[in-house]
């Protein structure tokens, strides 16, 4: 049972690697191996079916009744800690956090004060890229933080579904080259680039 359990946890936690190396990479310092575990996203749903098909197996396997064994045994020795339904409850709420990381990963990211003093329309520029490469609302929150500690940016939205960032900024401080940049060091990748 302790191997189906195992299996439990490394599946859970490969469902959201591909979600969890941009906080990582983030917190490390080092945004452009966030796209490392991107190939895996696809395969999450399977991941997710399987992790919950193993605890639950080894859920059964732990609430069966056991065989009573016909010996003349006063004492039952004590299960070890990993056999027990304690341990199994916490490796499943491991799992559950685990699987369940993309929905609450915003939380993890720090928030940028924008000051923006006045907005000129004249340097106002709006501009929408298609990004490849993201997989998930971590992938959205790691290029929102990284465009938006540029100075000069007035307004982001990023969609890992659209595949895209339609930002506005002001022209008389950044420029699109280094909003490109921004985004390309988080290791996603600018595929086009329109001016709105």
């Amino acid at each position: 049972m302790k191997k189906i359990i195992f299996v439990g946890i490394f599946t859970s936690i490969t469902t959201s690697l591909c979600c969890i190396t941009p906080l990582l990479a983030l917190v490390a310092g080092g945004s452009g191996a966030s796209f490392l575990f991107s190939w895996i996203a696809p395969f999450r749903p399977y991941l997710i079916i399987f992790t919950v098909l193993t605890l639950s197996f080894a859920w059964y396997k732990n609430l069966k009744p056991s065989k009573t064994n016909e010996c003349d045994c006063d004492t039952i020795a004590k299960p070890k800690f990993t056999k027990t339904k304690l341990f199994l409850a916490l490796v499943s709420f491991f799992a559950i956090t685990m699987v369940s990381f993309p929905y609450y990963s915003l939380l993890f990211y720090p928030k940028i004060k924008k000051e923006i003093s006045s907005i000129d329309k004249a340097t106002n520029q709006k501009v929408e890229l298609k990004i490849k490469g993201m997989t998930c609302t971590a992938c959205e929150e790691h290029v929102q933080y990284q465009v938006e500690k540029l100075a000069g940016i007035i307004y982001t939205k990023i969609s890992y579904s659209n595949r895209n960032a339609i930002i506005s900024f002001d022209t008389s401080k950044t420029n699109t080259k280094a909003i490109e940049n921004a985004i390309n060091a988080t290791g996603y990748t600018v595929t086009d680039l329109i001016i709105k």
